[in-house]
């Protein structure tokens, strides 16, 4: 009885190794699976950010061939695109736009976002819904009217119709901010309007602070938009070339040099350098604002 016993406990005990061994085993090949599969989506999506720089860097017989590296390394592709065009100043012009845009978003966006989120008033919901249906009028339907009005104020061409509409803010940004802000707890709130702290105060000093990520979110959302943004430059200030954005210049570029691949792919990758270092460094506060606004409501 006893040696069956034994030998019963040492067939389990094989059974038992056999089966972590096959467990870890298929869990190897699960992670492989995945990594693998994750490695190739990401050299789909890579390839054209490095064809770009791998082309930025070659001279323009090069640039011809089907050669993946350059051979020997033109750095000086990058002067040439300031010396032949006033990249500089088309930059400076879409920083601007792009930095008082997202001071507009930010500051226009979070007193709404409050008063939905954390005030209670009749139609409240209301509001909100309505505010959420104007996300889904189209662009094209408000662009004559809207041009009409900027030409009426003489603002056409300038800075101002790019820059105007941001302080006015989205709703997007406060649909984002909305839901950050009712993740926050109500008890928060109640402490501090029983020491006597105002609504403004209450906002600034309180819920402002807390939602650093949601708000970094919106601001970093406006940012990308008025920096990649060609169709409203184009719109409002075309006629004036000492306003000319990246956008406008990288299209005036193209029919200077659209026969000079590497040129081309210089300007571009100048392009998008500044939104590749600003998602590099922020991505962290980025993601976290995103994905906690729905935490709540």
């Amino acid at each position: 009885m006893s040696i069956m016993t034994a030998d019963n406990r040492a067939r389990l005990e094989a059974q038992s190794r056999d089966a972590r061994r096959k467990k870890k085993w298929n869990n190897f090949l699960h992670m492989v699976g995945n990594h693998s599969l994750l490695i190739a989506l990401s050299a789909i999506f890579i390839m054209p950010l490095y064809l770009v720089i791998v082309l930025s860097l070659m001279s323009k017989g090069q640039a011809e061939t089907r050669s993946l590296w350059p051979h020997p390394f033109v750095w000086h592709n990058y002067v040439e695109v300031f010396t032949a065009v006033p990249f500089l100043k088309w930059t400076l012009n879409t920083l601007f736009v792009s930095l008082m845009g997202t001071i507009g978003t930010v500051v226009s966006s979070v007193p709404p976002a409050y008063v939905l989120s954390r005030l209670q008033w009749k139609g409240r919901h209301t509001t909100f819904i309505i505010l959420l249906s104007t996300m889904m009028l189209p662009g094209q339907v408000t662009m004559i009217p809207v041009y009409i009005i900027f030409s009426k104020l003489h603002w056409i061409p300038s800075f101002l119709p790019l820059i105007v509409p941001s302080f006015f803010a989205s709703a997007f940004s406060i649909f984002l901010l909305r839901q950050f802000f009712t993740s926050i707890p109500d008890e928060i709130s109640d402490a501090a309007r029983i020491d006597g702290c105002s609504e403004f105060k209450l906002m600034m000093r309180i819920i402002v602070p807390l939602a650093k990520p949601a708000i970094s979110a919106i601001a970093l959302f406006a940012f990308l938009g008025s920096w990649n943004d060609f169709f409203g430059p184009l719109l409002y200030i075309v006629e004036n070339e000492d306003l000319w954005t990246l956008g406008i210049g990288l299209n005036a570029f193209q029919g200077i040099h659209h026969v000079d691949k590497n040129m081309m792919m210089t300007a571009s990758a100048l392009f998008m350098a500044p939104v590749i270092l600003i998602f590099f460094f922020s991505q962290k506060v980025f993601i976290e604002g995103v994905t906690l606004t729905g935490v709540k409501g």
